[in-house]
């Protein structure tokens, strides 16, 4: 897909949202345009269609607006975030998909194909991320992949970067800002290698001073070949 096409389809999923939200659609154009990861995960069909997919720390659904856009085919989404607002939006934006407010930490995790997680973790402290960790693990079905976007702690400078402008949003959107637990880019791939992943690690702040880093991981059957 070219930069125009991907621009163009990131529009339509803007225009969902509700015309009289207007921080809902340009927030959403925004982010879809300007943060790599969403061009990335199209491009590189990391999500099939008619997939369940679950997605923690969902906000306001972007991810499924852009997969839902007319003339894809949509995969079946199910959401959980803190923030009674973003629910309202990602509700009004994609209608069918399953939108729970609750904590992740806490909430129940559906059987699904496909887990996303993007940006959320470094929240929660490391042992509440490695109790999601382990029951996203269990929700995933044999053959079950983890969309997990982190900072690499170990590339300081883009670290404290992201953590600053993490911070700034927080602010602005009027959210109490928490602390950040980060950990270094290898001791996230011991993890899910722990759980019986195959890791696949792909810088993912291109354009932006960040460390951010995409960890696609299959789980892969023993005695079965990794996709």
């Amino acid at each position: 897909m070219t930069d125009a096409a991907f621009r163009a389809l990131a529009r339509s999923a803007a225009m969902r949202y509700p015309a009289n939200d207007r921080f809902a659609v340009h927030f959403a154009n925004g982010k879809l345009t300007g943060d790599p990861v969403f061009a990335h995960l199209i491009a590189s069909q990391l999500i099939p269609a008619g997939k369940r997919v679950l997605d923690l720390g969902c906000g306001q659904g972007l991810l499924a607006a852009l997969l839902d856009a007319p003339g894809r085919p949509s995969a079946r989404f199910h959401g959980i975030d803190l923030r009674k607002r973003d629910i309202a939006r990602a509700r009004a934006a994609v209608p069918q998909g399953e939108w729970v407010e609750g904590d992740i930490r806490s909430a129940e995790f559906p059987a699904s194909d496909v887990v996303v997680i993007l940006d959320v973790l470094h929240y929660i402290d490391i042992a509440a991320q490695d109790a999601v960790l382990d029951r996203v693990r269990a929700a995933l079905g044999a053959r079950g992949r983890l969309l997990l976007r982190i900072g690499d702690q170990s590339a300081r400078r883009g670290f404290r970067a992201s953590q600053w402008v993490d911070a700034v949003v927080t602010f602005v959107r009027g959210h109490r800002v928490t602390p950040v637990f980060g950990r270094p880019l290898a001791d996230w791939v011991a993890r899910l290698e722990a759980l019986g992943f195959a890791v696949h690690a792909q810088p993912m702040s291109q354009g932006t001073p960040f460390a951010n880093v995409l960890l696609v991981a299959d789980l892969v059957p023993p005695g079965a070949a990794a996709r």
